[in-house]
This record gives structure tokens, sequence and C-alpha cells, in this order.
């Protein structure tokens, strides 16, 4: 199959260790990944925070970018889950009937990652060695809006070495959500504090997610308390192998 990858901002400027693991693990699968250079931002940051207009040239931006993509795998729920809730509504929204055709043709074709591997693909055992004790923070998007539900747990479940670790209350907020962290600093904090305290507990070296924002908040905490854990995206930890180890 030929997958593009939207690669989302934050991985794209801050952690792009994910889009070269989500190349990684698709190419060993014996897919070929395309990046189209003129892609830009899913629009959510600006959607979210009201500037519904300046929103609307990056999802334009992105239907041209990926409209004749055979499927788009985004490493990130949150972007998804944008372009999933959203990107009709705005296309409704302009009266533009191209745009909205648009829209609705390409929405089946764009998957999360974890939702390619197992929904699209029909894998759960990727070939990944990381031997490791490992807990998983579900994203509020990842749980609530895409409903990925158990699938980054069944392919943790599969790799080989890895030990996987329950994660306390696991469906509890980590606190960032994007602009709520930056508003609502006291709260986040207090949020975060809980789930720092939950992924102590369980013993685990690695804290795994879909979403890199939620990571980055996570790490955060647990760097400011002097934790040895660290985070890792799924698709980093199941382009592990054995040759990698």
């Amino acid at each position: 199959m030929r997958i593009a990858l939207f690669v989302a901002c934050y991985n794209d400027t801050l952690f792009p260790r994910t889009g070269i693991a989500v190349t990684s693990v698709l190419e060993r699968l014996g897919h070929t990944v395309e990046f189209p250079m003129q892609q830009t931002c899913c629009g959510q940051m600006h959607y979210n925070t009201g500037y519904h207009n300046e929103a609307l040239p990056l999802l334009r931006q992105f239907v041209e970018t990926f409209r004749h993509a055979e499927a788009v795998c985004v490493p990130s729920a949150s972007c998804v889950a944008m372009m999933r809730e959203h990107y009709e509504l705005m296309a409704q929204k302009e009266n533009d009937e191209i745009l909205l055709a648009d829209v609705r043709a390409l929405l089946p074709r764009i998957y999360e990652f974890s939702e390619l591997l197992v929904d699209c693909l029909g894998l759960e055992d990727v070939g990944a060695y990381f031997p490791y004790k490992v807990t998983y923070h579900p994203s509020c998007h990842s749980l609530r809006m895409l409903h990925v539900a158990d699938k980054p747990l069944r392919l943790l479940r599969k790799v080989k070495g890895l030990e996987l670790i329950e994660l306390a209350n696991r469906e509890q907020c980590c606190g960032f959500g994007g602009t709520f962290a930056v508003k609502n600093p006291d709260v986040s904090a207090a949020m975060l504090k809980e789930k720092t305290t939950a992924v102590e507990g369980t013993g685990a070296s690695i804290c795994a997610a879909l979403d890199n924002s939620c990571l980055m908040q996570i790490w955060g905490g647990l760097h400011r308390e002097g934790s040895p854990i660290r985070t890792m995206h799924l698709a980093e930890i199941l382009a592990e192998t054995e040759a990698t180890q």
C-alpha cells in the first residue's frame, strides 16, 4: 500500500523521531511511505482557540495535499480528532460543496497510527522487540473522540520482550489539553501531579502514548520530579527490533 504520512506539527518540530519511527515500521511491513512536503498543520490549535477563519486555509491545504492518497497515516490522535470532528462542519459552514465533497471522500482514508495497523492493515504483531517495562497513557482524544479502545495495548502486548504494566486511573487526563494548560495552569499542574504519581507507581521505565503532546506534559512533570522514567510514542517502541537494540 502507498501510505501518505501527515506527521503533525508537534512531531515535526519537537519530536521528529516519531515520524521516522512510523516510516520505519511501515516500510518494514512492506509498504511505501510518502511524505508530501507541502503539508502544514491540521488547524486544531487555531480552531480550538476560536480562530475558525484562520483554520480554514489549513483545512484547504490539507485536502489539496492528501486528496489522492491511498491512505493517510497520522501519528497523533489529537490531529485525527480535529479532522473527524470539525472538517466536515467547517466545509458546510463555508457552503463550499466542492470542499465538502473532497472532505467526505478523504476522511475514510485517514487513520491514526494504531488504527492504521490494526483496522486497516489487520496487524497486531509488527515484529517489534523492546525488552523494557512499559506503561501506557491513553490520551483523551484517542479515548473519547477516536475510540481506539485497546488497539495500542494489543500492539504493545505483541512486542517481544516488553512487559506491559497497567496504569492506575489510566483514563484520567494528563492536564495538557493544548491551550488548557496555559489558561488553567494550576488545574493542569494538579492533574499532571496525579498522572506522574500513577506513572511512577507502576515501576515502569517507559510511559507510552499515541500523542506527543501528552508525553511532553508527562515527561515535563517526571523530569521536574527527578524521575528516570522516559516517555515514548507508540511508534518508537514498535520501530525497535532485536537488530536495533
